[in-house]
């Protein structure tokens, strides 16, 4: 079976740097077969990309994953590559991006630096590493080159383990990053139901304050829980938590972004809107 390269990061799809990317793997290893997870992480997200990949990984199939979320690029940060004991190879920034998902594959039981100069392209850019250094690294490994061949082995305990600020609780008042708006406009927020305590139970109703405005939700396990036009707070099929309006759309109603934050009061005063 042709090996697999998955590819995520947050160059979006305006400009030529996925397709680089792509043309870099498939030069050095042209039996890959690359898919492309998702390059919407927002612009130096290192968070939103550490958990789109670990809620991704369970879904893709064994093989090297390539992830380029790098706001340390040119920096001293390193270039490493991760494995796992299912057989994956994880090849990024070591900023936090990797560890998430190689923790969901049963944690990093080997690691190294990549500083192998055979294996990057010339002359490498200070500015375009997914290119030069981690495309490249991606590819060999899928060609079957043994992941020690790429630099020194670093200890897995020294690796980058990124403290997730993009939400935290206080009380039963959640503060949380808008992560992602589909095009449905259902916003997806940067916190799993079981970080909330025990706060989000299906039934419940919560108060959801933007910048300018604040909004009864109900907590529900899906959108037709609630009555058409009625907002909903649910679990999303990447087990984040997310806000909705069955058959309407909740962003444009809050004028959420990406990016913003947005508070969720459990224990609203009021007990029905």
């Amino acid at each position: 079976m042709p090996p697999f390269v998955t590819f995520l990061s947050d160059f979006g799809l305006e400009d030529d740097f996925v397709g680089i990317c792509h043309g870099v793997i498939n030069r050095i290893c042209p039996e890959a077969r690359v898919i492309h997870v998702s390059h919407g992480v927002r612009p130096q997200a290192v968070g939103q990309g550490a958990r789109v990949l670990a809620g991704a990984i369970r879904f893709l199939p064994v093989g090297v994953h390539l992830a380029v979320v790098d706001p340390g690029v040119g920096s001293q940060r390193r270039a490493v590559a991760l494995g796992t004991p299912d057989g994956r190879l994880f090849v990024g920034p070591d900023n936090g991006l990797l560890v998430p998902a190689a923790d969901a594959c049963g944690g990093v039981v080997q690691a190294v630096a990549i500083q192998s100069e055979a294996h990057m392209l010339h002359p490498v850019s200070r500015t375009f590493h997914g290119r030069d250094i981690f495309a490249p690294a991606a590819a060999h490994l899928a060609s079957g080159v043994p992941m020690a061949d790429l630099g020194p082995a670093v200890d897995p305990a020294a690796l980058a383990r990124r403290a997730d600020p993009e939400h935290s609780l206080d009380g039963s008042l959640l503060t949380a990053v808008v992560q992602g708006i589909d095009r449905y406009g259902n916003i997806q927020l940067a916190v799993t139901p079981e970080e909330l305590a025990g706060l989000f139970r299906p039934g419940k109703l919560a108060e959801v304050f933007t910048e300018d405005d604040r909004y009864y939700v109900r907590c529900a396990e899906t959108f037709a829980d609630v009555e058409p036009g009625e907002l909903v707070m649910y679990e999303d099929s990447s087990g984040l938590l997310a806000v909705a309006i069955n058959s309407g759309n909740a962003a444009e109603l809050t004028v959420a972004g990406l990016g913003d934050r947005l508070r969720v009061q459990f224990r609203p005063a009021a007990e029905s809107p």
